[in-house]
Parts: structure tokens; C-alpha cells; sequence
């Protein structure tokens, strides 16, 4: 099972070796596959400027290995798209940031001005969490709605107060 891990498969330089990946994993099945797949999404998060051109032959490669992952779960039909879409959209975040602006506290923002439904933030991530979560909101972005990738530049914090609490202290 070591093997079928996805730091072994960033290892594979060989055809021959991504053959007998790909058999391997075909053997084992729905969990080692989603094990893979898993730590196939949080490399897509944490890698940086750097691995791009390894992680766009990696992709690929895993796209030529597993074409139709749906054979592990149909949920997986659309695998490698999304995968696409989160991997081009982290990239023109790093290519737009200069790795000088990156420090600090990003936020991510889903908005549609035309409905009366709430505005989606997810604050306090690290740029490349936030580059990550850029792309991986892409996919399913409705019409006129619009997702932003933003640096906090200045922040007031402040929490509800204890008494106002319904809850127990603990």
C-alpha cells in the first residue's frame, strides 16, 4: 500500500513506473484511490510558483493513468476538470501576486449583487489556501456571481461578550 501513496506518485519519472501505479491502484480500489485523490487536492493547495510545471506534468499524467476515475466512484466523473480549474486559477493568483504581497491574511469572497442572498467570506487564510480556495470555487460560480481573492490590509476584531452568552462557561 505504501506504494500507492500520492508522495510515491510525485516520485514516478518512469512510463514503466506509472504503469504498475496505475495497476496497483486499479487492484486496491475505491479507498486507496481516494486516499490518492485526497492528497492529490491537498498537494493543489500547498504547492507554490515553483511546482508548477511539475504539478501541470503530474496532472496530466494522472489524467493519462486514471481517464474515467469514475470507475473508482461516480463521483469522481469530474475529477481532473476540477482539478484543471483549481490548478489554472491558483496559478494566475501566483503569477498576478508577487511572492513579496503574499504575507498576511487573505480572504476569500463568493457575491452575487442581483440576489438578496448573503455574501460567503472565508477569512483568515494564508495566500496559498486562499489561491487554492479561488480556483476551487470557479467551477461552480453562477451567473453575475462574483468571487474575489483579497489581501486584509486592516483588521478590527472584536468578540460577543461572555454575559451575552447563552452558554455555559466552561
Amino acid at each position: 500500500m505504501s506504494e500507492l501513496t500520492f508522495h510515491h506518485y510525485m516520485q514516478i519519472a518512469r512510463q514503466e513506473s506509472g504503469q504498475a501505479f496505475k495497476i496497483a491502484m486499479e487492484a486496491s480500489g475505491y479507498f486507496a484511490f481516494y486516499k490518492f485523490a485526497e492528497d492529490f487536492r491537498s498537494g493543489l493547495k500547498s504547492y507554490s510558483d515553483a511546482d508548477m510545471t511539475q504539478y501541470r506534468y503530474k496532472l496530466d499524467q494522472a489524467r493519462r493513468l486514471f481517464p474515467a476515475p469514475e470507475q473508482f466512484s461516480p463521483s469522481w466523473s469530474g475529477l481532473w476538470e476540477e482539478f484543471d480549474i483549481i490548478f489554472a486559477a491558483k496559478n494566475e493568483a501566483l503569477l498576478a501576486i508577487p511572492v513579496s504581497d503574499r504575507n498576511g491574511e487573505w480572504q476569500v469572497l463568493i457575491d452575487n449583487p442581483y440576489t438578496h442572498q448573503q455574501v460567503v467570506c472565508y477569512p483568515s487564510l494564508a495566500f496559498l489556501e486562499a489561491a487554492y480556495m479561488y480556483g476551487y470555487f470557479q467551477r461552480d460560480l453562477k451567473p453575475h456571481e462574483c468571487l474575489r481573492l483579497q489581501k486584509v490590509t486592516e483588521l478590527l476584531l472584536t468578540h460577543g461578550r461572555k454575559e451575552a452568552s447563552i452558554f455555559p462557561d466552561t
